[in-house]
């Protein structure tokens, strides 16, 4: 199973009521088709970045959950006929890669797996002798002077 967040939009003069019987209802779809919820977070109202059918702000409410594929279908599905949901967004999240090679393996033991590799150099600001160009005290971008 793979791990999903939902995040629903209600219209904000939808009673408490009705967006928790939604919630619910689609809580319910997900452990009918053999789902988990991982979790459900309700976050208020808040202001849109632009109107949907005239209206400036919405309840917002994420669930995350764990289920297979089949059941995004038929959540989404009851979500565009709900009149309550104004907008619904269901995304995969991605876990974390392993790590690949023995020697990164034991490198994330030691706790050394928190150190960013530096930037791949570019070739075209390597000089044929192997010298970096300073871009800093090019024509461009004069040194500071003290």
């Amino acid at each position: 199973m793979r791990r999903y967040e939902l995040m629903l939009v209600f219209k904000p003069d939808a009673p408490d009521e009705r967006t928790q019987a939604v919630v619910e209802r689609t809580t319910r779809m997900i452990g009918a088709d053999g789902g988990q919820i991982v979790k459900v977070q309700p976050w208020g109202r808040r202001r849109l970045a632009y109107p949907i059918d005239r209206h400036r702000e919405g309840q917002y409410h994420i669930v995350v959950f764990e289920a297979p594929a089949t059941t995004i279908a038929e959540i989404e599905r009851t979500l565009l006929i709900t009149e309550e949901v104004i907008r619904h967004l269901i995304i995969r999240i991605e876990r974390p890669v392993r790590a690949a090679r023995k020697g990164e393996a034991a490198g994330a033991e030691a706790g050394e797996g928190d150190q960013v590799p530096p930037p791949p150099v570019d070739e075209d600001e390597v000089e044929p002798d192997g010298e970096r160009i300073d871009e800093s005290e090019s024509e461009a971008a004069p040194a500071a002077v003290d």
